[in-house]
This record gives structure tokens, sequence and C-alpha cells, in this order.
């Protein structure tokens, strides 16, 4: 068995999530079981939810929790319940990592969790540091803390050359989100 590697996808650039969902689509062309967890989407609804299950079935897991972005749009949410969630989701990673059969875990948005002081980086290094031995992580979200990229193994910044969202346009329906 190869050692599992840590990747961190960060920037202020689209596409992180959907990298990662790349690398779940791929470990299954081998029959090889992932898990995503989305940190913070939790009442979004999100397109790949819905694939997962349809497309990817049963080498892809995907649970969402949280009560949707922090601060922004639908949010009428007291900070201390988006933490609540927050451990919620860092609590199930922690279970999926113990199973024996999992190659690939997926964090989704972890970063930014960290980011609104919704989980402490440091509770994310010490689940690093509990990673099994063959298990591949990757972690996402903007902002990733120094700390956490240190530990990876490959970090990838994606960076927004030009985006439709500057002159004011709204994310599409399977684009997106």
């Amino acid at each position: 068995m190869k050692k599992g590697v840590i990747h961190i996808y960060t920037g202020d650039g689209k596409g992180k999530t959907t990298a990662s969902l790349g690398v779940c689509l791929r470990a299954a062309g081998y029959g090889l079981k992932s898990c995503v967890i989305q940190f913070v989407k939790g009442t979004w609804h999100t397109g790949e939810r819905d694939s997962i299950p349809l497309l990817l079935n049963p080498h892809v897991t995907i649970y969402a929790s949280g009560k949707g972005f922090v601060g922004i749009l639908d949010d009428k949410y007291p900070i201390e319940t988006h933490q609540k969630e927050a451990y919620k989701a860092l609590h199930l990673a922690r279970e999926q990592m113990q199973d024996p059969e999992l190659h690939l875990l997926v964090l989704d948005e972890v970063n930014v969790a960290v980011m609104l002081n919704l989980i402490r980086v440091e509770d994310v290094i010490e689940l690093l540091k509990q990673k099994p031995e063959g298990l591949n992580l990757i972690l996402t979200g903007r902002g990733a803390p120094k700390e956490l990229c240190e530990m990876a193994d490959l970090v990838t910044e994606m960076k927004p050359l030009k985006h439709y969202f500057d002159k004011g346009e709204q994310g599409r329906k399977g684009i997106e989100f």
C-alpha cells in the first residue's frame, strides 16, 4: 500500500471543489472508495449532492454540514450554531478515517471553516496527524492556513484571471453550484 498524500486546493479562483470531485471520479473509476464532507454548505443545494449518488454510487459518499455560508445571503444563525455544525463535520471526518476501505477523504471548504473561526486550525492539524498511512486527504477552500499548507504534500492555488462575477453576473446552476 502506498503512503497517502494530503492535497490542498485553495485560492480565490473557481474550481477547488470541482478539482476535488474530479479526483473522486478518478478514484471511482478504479473501484476505490471516497468520502466528501462539505463544511458550511449544509443548507445550500448543490448539484454535486444530487449527482454523486446517481453517478458514483457506491464508490463516493457525500455529507453536507452547516447552516449555509456564514454572514452572507440566507444566514440567520448565531456563530455558535455554525461552530457546532463545523465540529460535527470534523467529528464525522474522524469517524470516516477509521474505515479501512476508504481511499480518499475530501474536506470541502474546511479552510473556510478555519478562516471564519468555526473550527480551530489546531483541531484540523490534529486530524491530519491521525490520518491512516494509506489514506489520501484533500482540503479545499480559500484562505488555507500556512500551518496546513506546510503539512500538505501538494498545494494548488486557484487564481482568477477573469470571471463574469466581476461584471455582476450571478452564479449558474450546474456551473457554480
